[in-house]
């Protein structure tokens, strides 16, 4: 059965909306998503806030009560009637409780069982990347696998496939893999008997829930997104 890896972040929940929010409400400025042209949000702060920007990301309650973005709980519903839906996301050791029940909430049908917490998204076993990060869009490309970005000016530099939604996301989907619970959709990147999958990383099953655990220390590149 097709295997879709499908990021959090500002690709199911409005992570950007709340954070400027949060932002704008102490430093009492008005900053929007679309002022956020690369990656790194201290270029687009107040100097005197500059990498304080990604203490928000710390604090209790800022994964815990995001909005989904349009159409994703219903979108993913769908799929996970046709595909295997796996939930794939950085976090920070603080938000991983919040982001567990963010999903046992609003993706029940997807459930915490398929819900992986990594940093390196190219070493999970799936047929198709879902994703914002263009470091994690760039590194699943070189995998050799289909990555598909949620469109921002940010990652348009990577050259993948992409959407401006859920809807046509969908779309794609259906257009990309036709089958209907694993039939007549040709090949998919699956793990092998001794748990190796055909592309390298380590077989979806085994990886469940225990990627990016062992380090609460992010890098430059990764912010818990």
């Amino acid at each position: 059965m097709t295997t879709l890896l499908i990021d959090m972040d500002s690709v199911i929940v409005d992570l950007m909306s709340a954070w400027c929010r949060r932002y704008n409400a102490d430093w009492a400025d008005n900053l929007t998503p679309a002022d956020i042209l690369t990656w790194e949000w201290e270029k687009y702060v107040k100097p005197e806030c500059g990498r304080k920007i990604y203490q928000y990301l710390n604090e209790p309650g800022m994964f815990l009560h995001l909005d989904p973005l349009p159409h994703a709980v219903d979108v993913l519903e769908r799929l996970s009637k046709r595909y295997e839906v796996l939930i794939v996301t950085s976090a920070r050791r603080s938000a991983m409780a919040e982001k567990d029940a963010w999903v046992t909430q609003y993706l029940p049908f997807i459930g915490r069982k398929n819900l992986i917490f990594a940093h390196r998204k190219d070493r999970v076993c799936g047929d198709l990347l879902f994703d914002d990060a263009p470091h994690n869009l760039e590194a699943f490309l070189r995998s050799g696998r289909r990555a598909v970005a949620m469109d921002y000016a940010y990652n348009r530099h990577v050259p993948c496939l992409r959407v401006k939604s859920w809807l046509e996301f969908e779309e794609l989907v259906y257009r990309l893999f036709p089958e209907s619970g694993g039939e007549g959709g040709g090949e998919s990147v699956g793990a092998t008997e001794g748990g190796t999958c055909r592309c390298g990383c380590r077989s979806g099953r085994d990886q469940r829930g225990d990627l990016g655990e062992e380090s609460g220390a992010f890098g430059r590149g990764d912010r818990g997104r």
